[in-house]
């Protein structure tokens, strides 16, 4: 029983330190590969923690599946059946979370699209009249493309080519459907506390995806960059909540976003140091996230093996 102790502490322990690795591996990268990455981490660590959580729960199946007599099971192993009564209850926990965690998704993406109703537009753009300035990529939704959303304040608020930069930058929102690795990455957060700070790492990082796109379509990184503060100053509030579905170009730390763009447009780690730090921290993130999956697969293996020996060992009586 220690043995499988060991690999659940293991497997539920990894997700720390691959969050950790993860978001360092995304400052090294270009924006959209550090995206990609920040979301393949969070679904191989959210399913190595699922899979020794399963892995647990697995036990008493297992050995009725067997025809295993409970109280053997428990003359060997004493902790098998309250382990996996704590299994079943994480994952169900789990599972209300991530239905919840879903439904609030769809939920905001109706109300904003009922919000958006009152724009008038052509071709992917809305523009919605009054004094609020504010400006997001909506989605798609039950058959309707996603469109870009900006308030009459907002356009007032920029000037011509600032406004371009705007629309660039939601465009780049939602041709790269950001709002789909927001989503697999807050889902994940679900599943695992320490893949929590994996969703602002991506939130930061989408933004910054977006702005380089919108830098590229323009041609001036410097008026990006202004572009980007004047709206965020433009459409500061507090009360405001940004992030999946509604991605906008006034999110995330925009001081750093802005000196990103005062910068050369970034591109893969060059030079011998930079390349070797980014390709250990890549293989560092696949290594722990491998490690968790192989974790929770040995515990399966190893509950297998077990029900196997005591099958045998009763037989032999």
């Amino acid at each position: 029983m220690t043995y499988v102790l060991v690999l659940v502490v293991l497997a539920l322990a990894l997700p720390w330190g691959g969050a950790a690795v993860a978001g360092r591996l995304a400052g090294v990268l270009p924006p959209r590969a550090a995206c990609w990455a920040l979301t393949g981490a969070a679904v191989l660590l959210a399913g190595g923690t699922v899979g020794a959580l399963f892995g647990l729960l697995h036990v008493p199946f297992l050995a009725s599946l067997e025809r295993l007599p409970l109280p053997r099971v428990l003359e060997v192993w004493p902790a098998a059946v309250p382990l996996a009564c704590a299994a079943g209850v994480a994952l169900l926990v789990q599972l209300v979370l991530l239905a919840r965690r879903r439904l609030l998704h769809r939920s905001l993406l109706r109300r904003a699209w009922l919000s958006a109703e009152a724009g008038t537009g052509d071709g992917d753009l809305l523009v919605i009249p009054g004094s609020e300035v504010d400006a997001f990529a909506l989605p798609a939704y039950r058959g309707r493309r996603g469109r870009v959303v900006v308030t009459s304040g907002m356009v007032r608020s920029l000037k011509a080519g600032e406004r371009e930069v705007l629309l660039a930058h939601e465009r780049a929102h939602l041709a790269g459907r950001h709002h789909l690795l927001s989503a697999v990455v807050d889902l994940a957060a679900v599943v695992h506390p320490a893949l929590r700070g994996l969703r602002e790492a991506l939130a930061f990082h989408t933004e910054r995806w977006a702005d380089e796109a919108a830098a590229t379509a323009v041609g001036d990184r410097r008026l990006a960059a202004a572009a980007v503060a004047r709206a965020a100053l433009a459409g500061a509030s507090p009360g405001r909540v940004r992030g999946y579905p509604l991605l906008s170009a006034t999110s995330g730390p925009v001081p750093r976003r802005v000196e990103a763009l005062l910068l050369p447009a970034p591109s893969a780690p060059r030079g011998g140091a930079r390349r070797a730090s980014a390709l250990a921290l890549a293989g560092t993130v696949v290594a722990l996230a491998a490690t968790a999956l192989a974790l929770a697969y040995g515990l399966h293996e190893y509950v297998e093996h077990a029900a196997e020996r005591l099958t045998g060992a009763d037989g032999g009586h």
